[in-house]
């Protein structure tokens, strides 16, 4: 009986608890300007993070409130090939 609860618990609890631990980590770490998302679908940029929630903008000038623990995930951005940037010209004083 006592190896089957250890059983148990190796092949269902312990992953439940290291999945909760690092979502956890995620919601902690989060901070303006990461792309995310939520548990709903949607894709934002956090532009503001409180205790229990975020503030992420969707499109430009709409910006919504969503509870923290509604992050499903961060992503990752997308390397996007540009032309290379020209350097700027300096100001003469």
């Amino acid at each position: 009986m006592v190896v089957l609860l250890g059983l148990m618990w190796f092949l269902m609890i312990r992953p439940q608890q290291r999945k909760m631990q690092q979502q956890r980590a995620l919601l902690q770490a989060l901070e303006p300007g990461q792309e995310v998302l939520t548990a709903g679908g949607i894709f934002g940029t956090i532009t503001d993070v409180d205790i229990e929630e975020v503030v992420l903008q969707i499109a430009p000038d709409v910006e919504v409130r969503v509870d923290k623990r509604a992050i499903a995930s961060v992503v990752e951005a997308e390397e996007v090939e540009d032309e290379p940037e020209e350097p700027a010209e300096e100001a003469v004083t």
